[in-house]
């Protein structure tokens, strides 16, 4: 914990024996060393786990269904083998994404290409090894079919993507009258095209809107059907949020914070910040979700996708990474502020990637006292509050951008942050860790380390294979 015994708002992660063992172990100082600078840590065995949950919620329900790892979630390349050897698919909306996959082990057939206006170059790659293209417009449907196609060794499969009625200004997906033309299209284009169903990806987490369009969807698979076309799938996107923190801090700390614990009185709204907590998080989402009664409808979802007999998609990224890995950074500097500290940390904020939504990662980094056998040091950070705690720092990066901030927000740490100690900022893998990555500063992007066991004494780590 940090500053919860003193009123001090605070965020606390949930607990993850993974993660504990990771920081307990004294690997992290010893990698930090070897590296030089920041770097990531991968647990992959949170990935299996998260994937077999969905799979055990959609047979529980009864629901013919397939899970694709959003790939865009992180660029890992270890989560894309733990996607292959679990039999799962991966979403994919670029040709470098679908070569990582494929050369990764993923099966042309096991991917889905999404994305807005895909070249004919992209096209052509994914046409040639069977993969499954989310078609955004009439156009692109166009050129699909035809240049394409065209000497084209098999069908090309695809969904059609629906604009959410609920988001009308969404510059993805096709309205009623281009989903009409494009289904005409699908129908002339014979064996050119394997219309598969239809697709559609919305903003928030909310369960009730997807179960609605799901269920439109179903019906859109039914009328398909009805012109000779085999649409027996829908893809409901991602939105399976994660439970970073317990339901009581995080209401805790929405109710108590204000400019004043941001470093230079910046501020944010509730609204800006992802939920970090929910009460039915990843599985128990999509359990919601199969359980939800669509408006203006007898049954639960499940019962409609079965009755029409309809496979359902889904396209997980932050939801398979829950607890999935974290970001380590050292201490470089720390000086007094006002009455806080200011700690300066090696690499920028660009590796922890929720700035880039003008928001902040909010779940409270564990300290690491960069001597962990000394006397005053835990064993396992975060545990042993200073009784004249807690020290609310600020978190800056190593560059010189004003700007340049991982935490505007005043932690309330346990102990007096020191050169050398290390930063670990918990649960990132979900698309904190290279979604803005940058070399500013001829900085190197943090490598990242896969640790495959933790049950030992000593981890078994090793870099993750990433081509690129």
């Amino acid at each position: 914990m940090t500053g919860a015994a003193t009123g001090w708002p605070t965020v606390p992660v949930l607990p993850d024996p993974a993660t504990g063992a990771v920081l307990a172990s004294g690997l992290l100082h010893e990698l930090a060393h070897a590296f030089g600078g920041p770097f990531h840590f991968l647990l992959p065995d949170a990935f299996d786990a998260n994937l077999a949950a969905m799979r055990r919620t959609l047979a529980e329900a009864g629901v013919d269904g397939s899970v694709y790892f959003a790939k865009k979630a992180n660029k890992a390349a270890v989560f894309v083998e733990r996607a292959a050897a679990g039999g799962a698919g991966v979403d994919v909306a670029s040709a470098a994404e679908l070569r990582e996959a494929l050369g990764h082990g993923v099966r042309g057939e096991h991917l889905v290409l999404t994305g807005p206006a895909k070249d004919p170059g992209l096209l052509q790659l994914a046409v040639r090894h069977g993969v499954l293209v989310a078609v955004d417009s009439p156009g692109e449907l166009d050129t699909l079919i035809g240049p394409v196609t065209h000497g084209a060794p098999r069908p090309a499969r695809v969904l059609l993507r629906v604009l959410p009625p609920a988001q009308p200004h969404s510059r993805f997906g096709m309205n009623d009258a281009e989903l009409a033309a494009a289904l005409s299209r699908c129908a002339e284009a014979g064996d050119t095209v394997r219309m598969e169903g239809f697709s559609f990806h919305l903003s928030g987490y909310a369960i009730q809107p997807r179960a609605d369009l799901a269920a439109h969807l179903t019906d859109l698979c039914i009328e398909a059907r009805a012109r000779g076309l085999d649409a027996r799938r829908i893809s409901v996107g991602g939105g399976l949020p994660i439970s970073y923190t317990d339901a009581d801090s995080w209401r805790t700390y929405l109710q108590g914070h204000d400019r004043r614990h941001f470093h230079a009185g910046k501020s944010f709204r509730a609204a800006d910040f992802y939920p970090y907590h929910c009460d039915e998080p990843g599985a128990e989402a999509l359990a919601a979700l199969l359980a939800a009664r669509p408006e203006g409808r007898d049954h639960a979802l499940a019962d409609i996708l079965k009755s029409a007999e309809v496979t359902l998609l889904l396209e997980p990224g932050r939801a398979l990474l829950d607890r999935a890995g974290a970001s380590v950074f050292t201490v470089q500097g720390v000086k007094d502020r006002d009455g806080y500290r200011l700690i300066t940390v090696d690499g920028t904020s660009l590796s922890l990637s929720e700035q880039w939504f003008n928001s902040e990662y909010l779940p409270d980094p564990h300290l690491v006292p960069r001597d962990p056998h000394a006397p005053h040091a835990p064993h396992v950070p975060n545990t042993t509050p200073d009784p004249a705690g807690p020290y609310p720092a600020s978190v800056g990066a190593g560059t010189c951008l004003e700007s340049d901030m991982l935490t505007w927000r005043k932690i309330g740490f346990p102990r007096p942050p020191r050169t050398g100690d290390l930063l670990v900022y918990p649960n990132t893998a979900g698309y904190q860790m290279d979604s803005n990555e940058s070399r500013f500063h001829d900085l190197a992007v943090p490598p990242k380390v896969v640790i495959d066991r933790t049950d030992g004494d000593r981890p078994r780590w090793r870099l993750d294979r990433h081509f690129s």
